[in-house]
């Protein structure tokens, strides 16, 4: 009620003679998954990304997507029961040269999704703050509530267990950034540190830990992205990589499986390519390949963004 109240009264609350804007972006995502421990499907995705600006600081955000649960945001071809299609975010936003600030159903993170970190389509409760400060570093605190819940929950308030998130994050030059982080979440405890070491202009090696301190178990990631190319028919096709090996101890709990394409706990590696198969259409092709302990899975698909 509060968000809806602030959309019809922007001007008034936010500066006057202020013309609300609104703008949209949808990207659809059709992939064939093949695991190694159930038959194949065929999946596609929706995603829709809402918003109103309300001033230059003030705007309202939300987000649609497919999917049931916190961390999947697919449904399956030819199935009669996997039609889901739910708001997982509503929130206010309010941005100036030192930080941020949302409020109400936020995303679970202020801007890059680490390999560690909760999926990019999951939900907070809560209240996001995030505060710029000297010599390129910031600071993030998160307040609210979260469960591993169903998305058709995602706007259910109260019940769920709390959430607290105090990040330090820090540039060193052009080359090295880190960030380091307490979590209380799901009963559990966890401290998350992450460097990352720009190799060239296209290449980043980085390596990621999350330290359950309750518990005495770990995930942990090692990896590097970036692009390069591949020459054919006397043509040179920019093709961007993402590859890493990882370890989740069994002990881990339940916060292993918030985390994006969860498959299991053990030994890890992936493998992910992709490239843009027409830049005037905002068309792209992906492959990936999985594998933890005995459990392997193939992706493969394409991508399509509308404005």
């Amino acid at each position: 009620m509060v968000l809806l109240f602030i959309t019809f009264n922007g001007a008034n609350v936010f500066g006057k003679d202020i013309a609300p804007t609104f703008s949209q972006k949808l990207d659809i995502q059709i992939r064939y998954d093949d695991r190694s421990n159930r038959p194949s499907r065929e999946q596609y995705r929706l995603r829709y990304y809402p918003s109103l600006t309300l001033s230059n600081a003030w705007s309202i955000h939300s987000f649609i997507v497919t999917g049931e649960d916190f961390s999947s945001s697919h449904n399956t071809f030819g199935s009669d029961d996997t039609d889901y299609l739910y708001a997982r975010r509503l929130y206010l936003r309010h941005e100036s040269e030192s930080g941020k600030t949302e409020l109400g159903i936020i995303p679970t993170y202020k801007g890059r999704v680490s390999s560690t970190g909760l999926s990019k389509d999951g939900w907070i409760t809560g209240a996001r703050h995030v505060r710029q400060l000297q010599n390129d570093t910031a600071i993030e605190i998160v307040v609210g509530q979260l469960a591993n819940a169903e998305a058709s929950e995602a706007f259910t308030i109260g019940g769920e267990n709390k959430y607290f998130e105090i990040e330090y994050s820090a540039n060193m030059g052009q080359r090295h950034s880190y960030e380091a982080s307490f979590e209380r979440m799901l009963n559990g405890t966890f401290v998350r540190v992450e460097y990352r070491l720009r190799l060239n202009e296209q290449d980043t090696a980085f390596f990621e830990l999350v330290q359950r301190t309750d518990e005495r178990a770990a995930k942990f990631v090692l990896g590097t992205n970036g692009e390069t190319t591949i020459n054919a028919f006397n043509t040179s096709y920019p093709v961007e990589y993402f590859a890493y090996y990882s370890y989740i101890d069994s002990r881990f709990g339940e916060r292993a499986e918030l985390i994006e394409d969860f498959l299991g706990t053990g030994h890890g590696a992936s493998l992910e390519l992709s490239g843009v198969i027409s830049k005037k259409h905002d068309i792209e092709w992906f492959i990936r390949s999985d594998i933890v302990d005995s459990v392997s899975r193939l992706l493969a698909g394409i991508k399509l963004s509308f404005k």
